[in-house]
């Protein structure tokens, strides 16, 4: 599997296509939460998990300090996710971390702002913005993008 299919350069690009299979995700399985610490909001359809924050999702894990929920406007599923503070985003080999983190559900798509870092295998790239299309398995990296490969660990 090809780690990274970069367009069109790789050292200080100012943005990179990015493929990474590990972080496909089937975004309809169901989203389970744990923390030290839930405040519910009813009156604007919100719940803010603090505290060694764990989400998973099939085989993605989400990590951070505070994650704000955002439920759907009839309130029987959740819309978004805002990840705030030391946020790492996991699932087979790949991982991302970075500072915040917007995961939408209905879309699959997850935006990582803020020293984001990518690694898999050995290989890293950093920008920063990320932002990943979980349903399809690819991403952009933006903000002064950054590689650094591992002798035979990147393949066309």
């Amino acid at each position: 599997m090809a780690f990274f299919a970069l367009a069109p350069a790789l050292g200080n690009a100012q943005g990179a296509s990015v493929a990474f299979g590990g972080l496909k995700q089937d975004t309809s399985l169901p989203v389970e939460v744990s923390s030290d610490q839930l405040n519910v909001n009813q009156a604007d359809g919100t719940a803010v998990f603090t505290g060694n924050v764990l989400v998973g999702q099939g085989e993605m894990r989400l990590a951070a300090e505070r994650v704000k929920v955002e439920y759907t406007a009839d309130g029987g599923g959740i819309s978004k996710l805002f990840a705030s503070g030391g946020v790492t985003l996991t699932n087979a080999t790949d991982a991302a971390e970075s500072r915040e983190a917007v995961y939408t559900i209905d879309s699959g798509n997850v935006v990582m702002t803020g020293d984001v870092l990518l690694t898999q295998s050995g290989s890293a790239l950093s920008g920063q913005k990320l932002v990943i299309d979980l349903k399809a398995g690819t991403g952009v990296m933006e903000g002064r993008v950054q590689t650094v490969f591992q002798p035979g660990s990147a393949k066309n």
